[in-house]
């Protein structure tokens, strides 16, 4: 199986066998996205799709002289970044760059639409909050700014993110897997269509979006692409392509987090926390977002905007000394004095209020740099801790466990949570502040590849390869534990984050509670 991970700073292709796991090494070429003053984040979807077709060429190449290719792949699964938004015309060339989730020009049209909309009703029955990271306030933005995307008289332009635009280029035809549509914003969640209500407060309409289909569903075999894809790539001609997951729900899959029985959790750069469930259909809490991985398993939780590049601002910003990492770890928890609010970035999950910004309350002249460092890595744990009690809620909601759960430190069953990310692996002091917030035990994930494996083992599945993806055992390192005295004392500090939260930012907090 190839499967191609396509990431919002790199993109990789990468084989697996039936078992998940990677064959030979995988290729990959990074990227970075343009930025612009008025708060644009882009990329061009062309080069885009060159630098993953380069990474194809170079696996295949791998694999030839490696002789794996004497059994040639039996498909290509394709992992791809949620919420992307590219404007194509009906020659099937970009008249947009790739719009990316962290675009935030649309800002001033969320109003607009909340006087259109009922906020809750459409968050219930879309999975997503009205926000600038999805695809309703883009497209107000751009039929002002660009009216003539919109305009029938001029040509008719498709909207879609780079998984479809990928199938385009390659095949002549796109499809959007119900996973990838789930995460735009247009999509009914439980009815697994379009969402005509939504629709009606946009200037568009189905036509101009791609037709729907499920992740078991194959694009087109390889023989079927077009010249000079065919020719460049002839040990792929027997291979069904699927449709592009969402890159989250295959994380999840790909980490061995494929049920409700474990939640994963990602620190990287941004966070996110995250569960599989089965039939359910329930609308999310507010402040968290609901998906799909298939017409079968939704995936449920949060995404943080602040989690690695907190931990970075403060090691380029605040003089720490050599040995940092040793004073923290020493630290009592929360015995600096200080509440931060860690909000960077803005913020997502659960406030979604881009107007957030990053405060400190309580320092005095003999606070050190080293003290803010700690109390920016609790304050981003209890963010974190926030979502996941969220999260075990509606999992313990969702069905009665079938084996005593782990306890967690307040003494209530709670799933594990499987963590991933870079932000993690650079401080093991701060893994254990995460612990201690969310107060369950931390199991790390050691399948470095999530995504990309997630969306092969979806394929091999798909193929009857394999009979469930929860079913395929996972590698894991031990287990981190958390102390109950401290989950005591984080309990408090969240209690002043959150009143802190609620002074500075007003009605936004009581906008994302339950």
């Amino acid at each position: 199986m190839v499967a191609l991970d396509i990431g919002t700073s790199s993109t990789r292709a990468i084989a697996f066998d039936a078992a998940g796991r990677k064959v030979g090494r995988a290729a990959q070429r990074a990227y970075a996205q343009s930025t612009t003053p008025d708060g644009g984040v882009e990329t061009d979807a062309d080069a885009l799709l060159e630098l993953t077709a380069l990474c194809l060429d170079e696996l295949l190449l791998q694999l030839d002289a490696a002789g794996v290719l004497a059994a040639p792949p039996v498909a290509v699964a394709t992992s791809c970044f949620w919420h992307s938004l590219l404007g194509v015309g009906p020659d099937g060339r970009p008249r947009t760059p790739l719009f990316s989730w962290a675009d935030n020009r649309a800002a001033p049209w969320l109003e607009p639409l909340r006087a259109a909309l009922d906020e809750d009703a459409a968050h219930a029955r879309t999975g997503c909050v009205l926000h600038t990271s999805y695809w309703p306030a883009k497209l107000l933005w751009l039929a002002e700014a660009r009216p003539e995307l919109f305009d029938a008289a001029r040509g008719q332009t498709r909207w879609m993110s780079f998984g479809e635009y990928l199938e385009l280029q390659l095949f002549g035809q796109a499809r959007v897997s119900l996973s990838m549509a789930s995460g735009t914003g247009l999509f009914h969640q439980n009815d697994c269509r379009w969402d005509a209500t939504m629709l009606a407060a946009l200037p568009l309409d189905e036509s101009h979006l791609s037709p729907l289909c499920d992740a078991d569903e194959p694009l087109n075999k390889a023989n079927e692409l077009r010249s000079p894809w065919r020719e460049r790539w002839p040990a792929l001609r027997d291979a069904k392509w699927f449709p592009a997951l969402g890159d989250g729900a295959c994380s999840n899959i790909g980490s061995g987090c494929a049920d409700a029985s474990s939640i994963a959790l990602n620190a990287g750069t941004s966070g996110a926390l995250r569960v599989v469930l089965q039939d359910h259909e329930r609308p999310a809490p507010r402040g968290l977002w609901r998906y799909r991985i298939d017409r079968r398993r939704s995936v449920l939780g949060g995404a943080l905007s602040n989690a690695g590049n907190v931990w970075a601002w403060a090691h380029s910003t605040l003089g720490l000394p050599d040995d940092a990492e040793a004073q923290i770890a020493a630290m009592p928890p929360d015995a600096h004095g200080l509440t931060v609010l860690p909000f960077l970035a803005g913020e997502r999950s659960p406030l979604w209020d881009a107007r957030a910004r990053f405060a400190v309350v309580g320092a005095g002249l003999d606070t050190t740099s080293v003290e803010i460092l700690r109390a920016c890595l609790e304050a981003v744990s209890l963010r974190f801790a926030l979502v996941a009690r969220q999260v075990q809620a509606v999992v313990a909601e969702q069905e009665a466990p079938e084996a005593p759960a782990e306890q967690s430190a307040t003494g209530a069953a709670a799933r594990p949570i499987v963590a991933s990310g870079g932000a993690l692996d650079r401080s093991l002091c701060w893994r254990h502040i995460m612990c201690d917030c969310l107060g369950v035990p931390l199991l790390e994930s050691l399948e470095v590849e999530a995504s990309a494996r997630g969306a092969a083992l979806m394929a091999f599945e798909a193929c009857g390869i394999i009979n469930d993806v929860a079913g395929v055992a996972h590698e894991q390192g031990a287990p981190t534990l958390p102390h109950p005295e401290h989950f005591a004392v984080f309990e408090r500090a969240l209690a002043r984050q959150n009143e802190l939260s609620q002074q500075l930012f007003g009605t936004a907090m009581l906008r994302v509670e339950r």
